[in-house]
C-alpha cells in the first residue's frame, strides 16, 4: 500500500482547479505521488499527519524561464546599469570562465531558493557551454535536490565576428548542437504524466543563432515530441536588431520559421505588437512573462492583459539570477500585479489573477496539465505558507490574495511529486548552508578570473 500524507487543518486550501476552489479548513490527502483526496471539516486517516493550521496551501509554483548559472554573477558592479545588450556584453566574458562545477552549484543553489519559496516546477534555460559544461550537469543537479525540471538545451552560434551579440568563444557548431539537442532528447526526456525530467530544445536568441538553426530545431523538436523555448522581443534594441537583419517584427521572424504553436514559449514579448499579440493568441502560443528582470534592464512592461484577451498562454519566470536578481515566485506575482497596475491601471491585474499565473498558466505555458492544481490525480506538488507572522497580520480576512499584497514569505513546507523537499521552512534534501558556502567560493573564482 503506498505512503498516505494528510495536509490537515489549513486555513485555505486554493485549489486553482477549473471550479476556483478556496476550501476553508480544508486538508489534502497524497497517497504515492498523487492527489487522492481534497475537501473541507473530518479527514480521512493517513501514515503521516501535517496540522497546517494558519496556513495557506497552494498547487507548487512554476517558474516558466530562467538562468540558474546566473546565480554565480548577482549584482556584478560593471553590470548593475546596463540595458540587456549591455549587461550581455558585461557579463559574456566573465560567463565563458564557468565550469561543469559551477554549473552544477549554481543550478542546485537557484533551485533552493526556489523550493525554498513554493516552487516547485522549473525550467532553466542553460545556453553556454565552455570547458565542458554540459546540460546532463544541471539535470543531475534537480535529481539530487528534489525539483521537476524542464532542461531547456539552450545554444548560441552567431558570434560577434558574424554580426552576433556573443563573442565567438561562447559559440559552437551548429551540427554539434542539433546532434546533442537529440541525445538529450532521446536520454532524458519523459513525457509521461507526472514526469520529473523533460527537455526543451531552445536556440537562446535570434540575435545569437542563425535562421537555419532555429528553423533545424523545430523541425527536431516535433521529430522527438518536445517543446521550444527562446527570448523574443524583449526590449527596444531587440525589435529594432530584428527589422534591421530580418526585415520581420520578431513575431513575423518567429512565424516565419516555424516557432509559433502550443508547443512554443517565448521569453519576455515586453515589446510585442498587436498584430505580434494575435498571431500568438491564434496559435495558442505561450510566454513566459519575468518582471522584474524586465524592471532591472529597463526593458518596459509587457501587455500581458491584452495576450490573456487574445488567447495567449502567460506563465512567470524570475529569469537569469544576475537580471532580477533573486528567485522568488510569490514576489515575482507580486511585482506583475504592481507592473501591469503602473502600466495599465488598478483593475489591470488582480490577485488570483496573479496566482493564476504562477500555476495554471505556467503549467498550460510548459503543455502540462499535471501540475499547477490541486485535484484528484494530479501530481502532489504542494506548498504551504505560514500566515502567522508579522508580515501578514491584519490580511488575514483574505489569505490567499494576502500572499501576493503582503511581504512576501519563505515556504513552511514544499512537496515535489509527493516526496518533502522543504519542511519546517529547511531544505531536507541538501544541506543549504554547505551549498552556499561552496557556492560563494566558485562565484568569487569566477569573478576573480
Amino acid at each position: 500500500m503506498m505512503h498516505r500524507i494528510l495536509f490537515k487543518n489549513a486555513m485555505v486550501v486554493a485549489t486553482m482547479d477549473d471550479a476556483g476552489r478556496e476550501l476553508r479548513d480544508g486538508f489534502v490527502l497524497v497517497e504515492g505521488n498523487r492527489i487522492a483526496a481534497v475537501g473541507q471539516g473530518g479527514a480521512p486517516e493517513a501514515d503521516e499527519v501535517i496540522d497546517l493550521a494558519g496556513h495557506v496551501l497552494l498547487p507548487g509554483l512554476i517558474n516558466t524561464h530562467h538562468h540558474m548559472y546566473q546565480s554565480l554573477t548577482r549584482a556584478v558592479p560593471a553590470a548593475q546599469d546596463a540595458s540587456l545588450f549591455g549587461w550581455l556584453k558585461t557579463l559574456y566574458p566573465i560567463w565563458a570562465r564557468i565550469t561543469p562545477e559551477m554549473i552544477r552549484v549554481s543550478t542546485q543553489t537557484a533551485m533552493a531558493e526556489l523550493l525554498l519559496t513554493g516552487c516547485t516546477t522549473s525550467s532553466d534555460h542553460l545556453y553556454l557551454y565552455p570547458n565542458g559544461a554540459r546540460l546532463d550537469d544541471c539535470i543531475e543537479a534537480a535529481q539530487e535536490i528534489g525539483m521537476r525540471f524542464h532542461a531547456a538545451r539552450g545554444a548560441m552560434s552567431v558570434g560577434e565576428s558574424a554580426g552576433g551579440l556573443p563573442p565567438d568563444s561562447l559559440v559552437e557548431d551548429e551540427n554539434s548542437i542539433l546532434r546533442d539537442m537529440q541525445r538529450l532528447a532521446e536520454t532524458y526526456h519523459d513525457p509521461n504524466e507526472c514526469s520529473m525530467c523533460r527537455i526543451v530544445l531552445a536556440p537562446c536568441s535570434p540575435f545569437s543563432v542563425s535562421r537555419d538553426l532555429m528553423k533545424e530545431s523545430a523541425v527536431l523538436a516535433r521529430q522527438v515530441g518536445v517543446s521550444l523555448h527562446t527570448h523574443l522581443a524583449e526590449n527596444d534594441d531587440d525589435i529594432s536588431y530584428s527589422l534591421e537583419k530580418f526585415g520581420r517584427t520578431p513575431a513575423q521572424y518567429a512565424e516565419d520559421l516555424g516557432w509559433l504553436g502550443p508547443d512554443v514559449w517565448h521569453a519576455h514579448c515586453v515589446k510585442l505588437d498587436d498584430d505580434g499579440i494575435q498571431r500568438f493568441g491564434h496559435t495558442h502560443t505561450g510566454v513566459a512573462h519575468c518582471p522584474c528582470s524586465n524592471m532591472r534592464l529597463a526593458s518596459g512592461i509587457a501587455p500581458i492583459g491584452k495576450m490573456r484577451k487574445a488567447g495567449v498562454s502567460v506563465g512567470l519566470g524570475v529569469d537569469g539570477s544576475a537580471s532580477n536578481d533573486g528567485a522568488h515566485m510569490l514576489g515575482e506575482a507580486r511585482q506583475a500585479l504592481l507592473l501591469q497596475r503602473v502600466g495599465f491601471g488598478p483593475a489591470a491585474m488582480t490577485a488570483r489573477e496573479a496566482l493564476h499565473l504562477a500555476t495554471r498558466g505556467g503549467a498550460k505555458v510548459l503543455n502540462r496539465d499535471d501540475i499547477g492544481q490541486i485535484a484528484v490525480g494530479k501530481a502532489a506538488d504542494l506548498v504551504a505558507f505560514d500566515m502567522r507572522g508579522i508580515a501578514q497580520a491584519g490580511s488575514l480576512h483574505d489569505p490567499v490574495a494576502a500572499l501576493i499584497f503582503t511581504s512576501v514569505v519563505r515556504a513552511a513546507y514544499t512537496m515535489v511529486n509527493g516526496k518533502m523537499v522543504v519542511r519546517e521552512g529547511e531544505l531536507v534534501t541538501v544541506d543549504e548552508g554547505k551549498l552556499a558556502e561552496r557556492h560563494n567560493k566558485l562565484a568569487a573564482k569566477l569573478i576573480d578570473g
